[in-house]
């Protein structure tokens, strides 16, 4: 790194301050502001922000070592997350935004009633602040960690710098994260998010091309057949299928990983219904259709733009570096390697804009159930919106420090992220249902939740019980925290009336599963079941159709490519159509019109 790469590094460093804490009157003014951005989020803004959150410093390093250990197939263990983003969309979205609570861990005591769902507000915020979210913050440090390795950043200074220095180098980058998020809320966090992706797109797709086009690489007609010649595995098709359904005996990743993703991964997770950090946005949005908006944004940016960028350079990694052990390095070595001064000060720039969008994200959702879920519900009910702001400051610096223990202790990005997944796996099945059925209770989500921490974290780490193949880990996992949230529900009694009635009237869902609080309430739902199931399906012809459309033509497979874009077109026209629907209220019998 030259003068002038330093340079762009410390303007955009502080630019992103600046912008934080300008906004930091408007997060001061109470809990809701804080943590929701006083409900008042543009789609636009919300959609670009859970795109920025996403998009972090390991993810186009993870992404160069799936494809360099097993192919571009080897993405649909992201690539899964797609279908339930769509059904986010749909069926989810609105109702967390009419939910109007403050974090996901609060939805528990709206759905569910008495000691137990308190028991569950407890834990499940305990959970998603301190375990999981410091392992996700880790694993994006850990990633920032490989990156100042990569680029030899400290060496460019004339230091020698040892393990110890590259990981404080990272925490410093974090504390800078803190204090905006700390200082501004939700609003520092998106706002610069909003700026961040746009500087992480631009990173990624420069990297793509200056490689690309490089003359030891010599664009894309060279680097194709000269990876397939390298590696030993297929690694240019997109589906470990041939197109006669059979399996591709060249596929890179097992059955059992890719049956596991796109039979069981994606409804089986703890996001299945739009949980996490994505929640935090949909309820911040203005309205329901913005929620709406917000989460297509989102899946276009996610699936469709950011995918193809971070693959071409993981198979130009392949073909310059055929003997890299790392395949993650490969990233910040073609950076190092071939971009020029100035440029390469932009994209380093860019990859600390991902870093920290991410960073930020995790900082203020995990101290959002420390204050409103674990401090406000059971420590200091009466508390005043000042004093919870500084709670939530509090919180962030808790957070993040937690966040660097885990990322020391960490090893590589790869492995963390399937420990991210299986720590979460299990409890997906009993999250979606209960937006339509009456019947789950406080006590299966409980045993759903703390089940998937145990036996993911079990299989994971502890050696007597741990399953190498990940695809029989997440198969193991659902089984067996399926078996024990499905017995705590029918060995408990069900919530009450009164309970069940309250929810009903505040989100307004749809399905058999709510028809005798229809009866009761005399309240019909707001959406169709039916209707956003077909657009789901539309939806997720249209989004995976486009993306590969992109891919086949990019990557010279036109046949891919032509026949991809007409399942986009396809399943664009069966959206629009669905979008003419007028969905009419479900009356109550008995009642006319005019009583609702």
């Amino acid at each position: 790194m030259q003068q002038i790469d330093w340079a762009i590094v410390l303007v955009y460093l502080i630019l992103t301050m600046g912008i934080g804490l300008y906004l930091s009157r408007r997060g001061s003014k109470s809990l809701v502001d804080f943590f929701v951005s006083g409900r008042s989020l543009p789609w636009w803004l919300a959609g670009t922000s859970m795109a920025a959150t996403t998009f972090s410093i390991d993810t186009p390093l993870y992404v160069a070592g799936v494809v360099g250990s097993r192919g571009i197939m080897g993405n649909w263990e992201w690539w899964c997350f797609g279908i339930s983003h769509i059904i986010m969309v749909y069926i989810f979205a609105k109702m967390w935004r009419r939910s109007e609570v403050v974090t996901d861990a609060e939805l528990t005591e709206l759905r569910y009633g008495g000691s137990t769902a308190a028991i569950l507000r407890g834990v499940k915020a305990f959970l998603f602040a301190v375990p999981i979210n410091c392992i996700a913050i880790g694993y994006a440090m850990l990633a920032a960690v490989k990156v100042v390795e990569g680029l030899n950043i400290w060496e460019t200074l004339g230091i020698a710098a040892d393990e110890n220095l590259k990981f404080l180098s990272v925490v410093g980058v974090s504390v800078l994260v803190l204090i905006y998020a700390g200082f501004a809320g939700l609003w520092g966090v998106v706002a610069t998010d909003f700026i961040q992706f746009i500087l992480a797109l631009f990173g990624a797709i420069a990297v793509a091309l200056f490689t690309l086009n490089s003359p030891e690489v010599g664009g894309i007609r060279e680097l194709l057949p000269k990876v397939q010649e390298i590696t030993e595995f297929d690694v240019l098709s997109f589906l470990p299928l041939n197109w006669n359904f059979t399996w591709n005996d060249a596929a890179g990743i097992t059955g059992t990983v890719f049956a596991a993703s796109m039979l069981l991964q994606w409804w089986s997770w703890r996001r299945s219904d739009g949980g996490g950090e994505f929640i935090q946005r949909l309820i911040a949005a203005k309205d329901e259709a913005a929620a709406e908006k917000s989460a297509w944004l989102f899946n276009i940016l996610n699936y469709v733009v950011r995918t193809w960028p971070w693959i071409i350079v993981a198979l130009v990694a392949i073909a310059v570096y055929p003997d890299l052990g790392d395949r993650e390095l490969g990233y910040p070595k073609l950076m190092l390697d071939f971009l020029p001064p100035a440029m390469l000060g932009l994209v380093v720039a860019s990859l600390l804009a991902a870093f920290m969008s991410t960073v930020s994200t995790s900082i203020n959702w995990g101290a959002s159930f420390i204050t409103n879920d674990l401090y406000l519900r059971f420590f200091k009910p009466d508390a005043e919106q000042g004093e919870l702001v500084l709670v939530g400051r509090i919180a962030s610096i808790l957070v993040t420090a937690l966040g660097a223990v885990s990322a020391y202790y960490s090893k590589d990005v790869a492995t963390v992220f399937r420990l991210v997944i299986a720590i979460g796996t299990g409890s997906g099945l009993v999250l979606i249902l209960r937006w339509f059925w009456w019947r789950i209770n406080a006590p299966a989500e409980l045993a759903a939740i703390v089940g998937s921490f145990i036996v993911g974290s079990a299989t994971s780490l502890v050696p007597a019980f741990k399953i190498e193949d990940f695809g029989l880990r997440l198969l193991i996992i659902t089984l067996s925290v399926s078996v024990l949230w499905i017995a705590a529900m029918f060995l408990t009694p069900p919530e009450t009336d009164e309970t069940l009635d309250n929810f009903y009237r505040r989100v307004r869902p749809s399905g058999i599963g709510w028809m005798r609080q229809r009866e009761r309430t005399g309240l019909a739902a707001i959406q169709t079941l039916e209707t956003d199931i077909q657009r789901v399906g539309a939806g997720i012809l249209f989004m995976f159709g486009a993306m590969f459309a992109i891919g086949g033509f990019l990557l010279l497979q036109p046949l891919t490519g032509w026949l991809s874009l007409i399942v986009a077109v396809l399943g664009g026209f069966w959206l629009r159509q669905l979008s003419k629907r007028r969905i009419a209220p479900m009356p109550r019998p008995g009642l006319d019109d005019e009583d609702f």
